[in-house]
Order: structure tokens, then C-alpha cells, then sequence
């Protein structure tokens, strides 16, 4: 499914919007027709990295502000943040984010020794951000295993699989619209949130592929599925 020209009118936040993983979906799905708000603990950041994702596009379409204001703004929220973050930043949005979708982009990983699989205390950082977040908010896992690289490059179609786990039927739907508006992304339903536990666990093991194979982002496929 190619959807670099589709328009939509979902507004979508990235909270961590200036990282390196978080800027190339937002520069993605800018492209792709979406409202896109990048979030930062500092908005003076995000205005800041909105302007040179804009350059990049040739159009100013992205905007950037404060993590809580982007969350509130959003119709679907999008966070990828280091874990060190992770638990921080999720309680200065609970309020904003309560009712919506939240797609948990984080991977535990655990420095100096980010190749090797970390599971923290909650099993998967998404479970922890479900737990802390409530029933309110339907939790998602999606993007760990993509690496920023292919992103940030407009002319390359991302040949790579989006395993998609969460316990709610129609946001793990709802998220995959937004992995298929990538050129070159399929979407996967990987069963409950639960099963996020192995998405994450993939990113330090690609981590480590790349670096003994010289890769600039290996990704995954999902074989045999006609």
C-alpha cells in the first residue's frame, strides 16, 4: 500500500518529536496528509525542529509545542522518548491523553548495553504505560523495529513489517492506517499488548545486527502470509 499522497484530517502529536525516531514519523506522516503537532518538554524546541522538518518538506505543515499541548491538540497521540523518559513524560500527559489512542513507540533499552535485551519490572514499557495511564486510554505498540534512518529519507520506500499489539480491536486498525500510510510498511496484527513484550525485545536484537553487519537499519518481515 503506497500512502505518501493520501489525505487525511486525523491530527497526530508525537510526543518526543525531536528525536531522531520521533521526527522521522512525523516528517512521514506530515507527507502523508496528516495534521502532525511534535511534541517537546520544551516547546521552544519543537517550534524549532518544526521548521526544519517544514524546510525538509518544502511546506509549513508541522508544528511544534509543548508535550501536554501537543497531546491535548491531538486526535491520536504518539510517544517515542528514551525509557528513562518514559514514565515522566506519560504522567505530565495522563490528563490530555484520557480517551484517545496512544501509540507507545519506547523500547526499554537499558545503556550502556543497548544490543542486549532488557524486559523492565512491568514486562514491556507499553504494559507500564497502560498501567499508569488507565482504562481510559487504549494503549498501543507499534514502530519499535524501524529504524530512523529509512525514515528521514523522503525518497525510500521502508521495506519493513509494523508488528501492532494492543487489546483494543479497532485502535490496533486505526494505528494500522497509520503504518500503511508509509510507502513500503505493512501493518501486522500481533495480538494483545501483551505480546509486545517480544516487539520490543526485537529492537536491541536488530541493534545488534546492524552493528556486526554493517546495516544502516535492518527491519522485518513477516513471511508466508500469502
Amino acid at each position: 500500500m503506497s500512502g505518501e499522497s493520501t489525505v487525511n484530517v486525523m491530527t497526530v502529536a508525537v510526543l518526543g518529536g525531536t528525536g531522531k525516531e520521533g521526527s522521522g514519523l512525523a516528517l512521514r506522516w506530515a507527507r502523508s496528509g496528516y495534521r502532525v503537532v511534535i511534541g517537546s518538554r520544551e516547546a521552544e524546541r519543537a517550534a524549532a525542529k518544526a521548521d526544519e522538518l517544514n524546510e525538509q518538506l518544502g511546506d509549513s505543515v508541522i508544528v511544534g509545542t509543548s508535550n501536554v499541548d501537543a497531546a491535548a491538540q491531538a486526535d491520536l497521540v504518539v510517544l517515542s522518548v528514551p525509557y528513562a523518559a518514559h514514565q515522566a513524560i506519560l504522567e505530565s500527559v495522563k490528563d490530555a491523553v484520557q480517551g484517545k489512542i496512544l501509540v507507545d513507540v519506547t523500547v526499554p533499552l537499558l545503556p550502556p548495553n543497548i544490543r542486549t535485551v532488557n524486559v523492565p519490572e512491568g514486562k514491556a514499557a507499553v504494559l507500564e504505560a497502560q498501567a499508569l495511564l488507565g482504562e481510559g486510554v487504549r494503549v498501543v505498540a507499534a514502530f519499535q523495529n524501524i529504524s530512523f534512518n529509512h525514515l528521514k529519507n523522503l525518497e525510500h520506500a521502508i521495506d519493513s513489517d509494523v508488528l501492532v499489539c494492543g487489546d483494543d480491536a479497532d485502535a490496533k486498525q486505526e494505528v494500522a492506517r497509520l503504518v500503511e500510510a508509509i510507502d513500503g510498511m505493512r501493518a501486522i496484527d500481533a495480538g494483545p499488548l501483551a505480546n509486545a513484550v517480544a516487539a520490543e525485545a526485537l529492537t536491541p536484537v536488530l541493534m545488534y545486527i546492524n552493528k556486526r553487519y554493517k546495516s544502516p537499519g535492518a527491519g522485518i518481515r513477516i513471511t508466508g502470509l500469502g
